[in-house]
């Protein structure tokens, strides 16, 4: 990876879940209970149904929220507040991340399906309190989710950063498809290598991967 794909890159974007933590923490296993038990008591199924419903919204929509909003009009708010109390204690500090996206030239941010109340939390769990320059949740694009451009735009909008000179770090494969073609370079960050063409970089240690370009 030549440090130079990155040399007009003035503004750096952090998925959070499963990017600024790794995946063996299994923090979404806990959210996903959550969820699941929401959707019983909002919808009033049975604990199949909506982990069914769980999963399909997520395929469909982008996440469970959105197609709880979209079929059913359920209040994001106190939805985001349910599922996203869980715990953080197996959650450990990590300095050396925290001293490599500080290198970075520009800002960071954070951008996150889940919502920025619960982000602080994981942010200051991982020991990047301070790190970053704003943080923004699935409210801050009217609860409209990555996957979609809409999404991408509005938070990009609201911050004010121009894609072109921007790169976006995600776990999840397809919501780097918006950002591929808003001009934006690509990381995707997680075990299992994907070859798409909207896909520019992989990594499995976001660290060490920025521990490259500073």
């Amino acid at each position: 990876m030549p440090k130079n794909s990155f040399s007009h890159v003035n503004t750096w974007v952090f998925d959070l879940d499963n990017t600024l933590y790794p995946p063996a923490a299994r923090l979404f296993d806990q959210i996903e209970v959550r969820m699941t038990r929401y959707v019983m008591q909002a919808l009033d199924v049975d604990e199949a149904r909506a982990n069914y419903l769980r999963k399909h919204y997520w395929h469909e929509y982008g996440t469970t929220l959105a197609g709880l909003m979209r079929e059913h009009d359920v209040d994001p708010t106190p939805y985001l507040v349910d599922v996203h109390d869980i715990s953080l204690d197996h959650l450990v500090a990590d300095p050396m991340l925290a001293t490599h996206i500080r290198a970075l030239p520009g800002r960071s941010i954070v951008y996150t399906n889940g919502s920025a109340p619960y982000a602080e939390r994981v942010i200051e769990a991982r020991g990047l309190s301070g790190v970053f320059d704003a943080v923004y949740g699935v409210e801050h694009a009217g609860f409209r989710p990555k996957p979609e451009a809409e999404a991408f735009e509005m938070i990009f909008s609201k911050d004010g950063l121009d894609p072109q000179k921007a790169a976006m770090f995600e776990d999840d494969a397809r919501n780097l498809q918006a950002p591929h073609l808003m001009g934006m370079s690509t990381v995707h960050v997680a075990p299992t290598a994907i070859h798409e063409n909207h896909i520019h970089h992989h990594t499995d240690d976001l660290g060490a991967f920025l521990a490259r370009l500073c």
